[in-house]
């Protein structure tokens, strides 16, 4: 049996990501980020899931891990967020007066937060509130967590769907130490990778040159200072196609001449809800 580390609690988001890309597969929490790419890189037969960017709030946060470990990405995951409010068996919306969840949890359900009057507080993970308040038995406590939160921990669902806007989704990212790369075929795949130019004026803009004249499309380019400083950052960069591709060879190869350090972090097939993301 495969097995898929994530972060946070039974019930959190990164579980319900998990059970969609293998429901077979044994699924285990870690305490943090560091942890479960500590994991990855120990074990190498083992994947994790980790969530890399929120369709309303931006980055979670993790490309400092990305750069540090460089494990190989073998797919990317949209996975939709349903926020809901949990609480006491029994209990009613005006009995509700503190919340906890994420912080991203409450940033996404902070117009539904103000209109009631509940007081907020930020926790680690939104399933770890849910584990809270389910042993607290505070009825004016709850909590902003999936309807697996619920069902694990034995708590109503207050009111469902609470999110400030619908069709909200987080990419995931399953992630390994094993190289593993599909096919080049017919199929729309994303080539994930990082690079460090070297240290002259217009670096970046001469350095994408290349995507421009090739026709490569690029969907993600973000930059990360190296450790310890502010003068130097590491890019990186997300493209539409594979890498065996001429076209996205090319590219690569144009970026290469302007680059100090370039690794490949992954070649996956792109997620079907991609399109519909936009």
């Amino acid at each position: 049996m495969s097995k898929i580390y994530f972060q946070g609690t039974f019930g959190a988001y990164s579980h319900l990501a998990a059970l969609s890309v293998d429901p077979d597969a044994e699924i285990i929490p870690c305490k943090t980020f560091d942890e479960c790419f500590n994991r990855a890189s120990l074990e190498p037969e083992c994947k994790i899931i980790i969530p890399e960017s929120n369709r309303i709030t931006g980055n979670i946060g993790i490309e400092y891990l990305i750069f540090k470990h460089r494990l190989n990405i073998y797919k990317e995951h949209f996975q939709k967020i349903e926020h809901n409010l949990l609480g006491q068996p029994g209990a009613k919306l005006n009995d509700i007066q503190e919340v906890y969840s994420h912080a991203q949890g409450l940033s996404q359900c902070s117009k539904f937060i103000k209109e009631n009057n509940i007081v907020e507080h930020i926790r680690a993970d939104t399933a770890g509130s849910a584990e809270m308040i389910s042993k607290t038995k505070d009825v004016k406590q709850a909590a902003i967590a999936s309807s697996l939160s619920a069902e694990i921990y034995g708590l109503d669902i207050v009111k469902k769907n609470i999110e400030n806007e619908s069709g909200n989704l987080t990419r995931f990212l399953v992630m390994g130490k094993n190289i593993s790369q599909p096919e080049f075929g017919e199929k729309k795949y994303i080539t994930s990778f990082l690079f460090k130019l070297k240290s002259k004026p217009a670096a970046l803009y001469q350095s994408l040159g290349g995507f421009a004249i090739n026709g490569v499309n690029l969907t993600k380019l973000q930059s990360y200072p190296e450790k310890n400083t502010f003068d130097s950052f590491f890019f990186l960069c997300d493209l539409d196609g594979h890498i065996e591709d001429p076209k996205v060879q090319k590219s690569l190869e144009e970026l290469g001449l302007h680059c100090e350090d370039f690794h490949v972090l992954g070649v996956f097939e792109a997620d079907k809800l991609r399109d519909k993301k936009k």
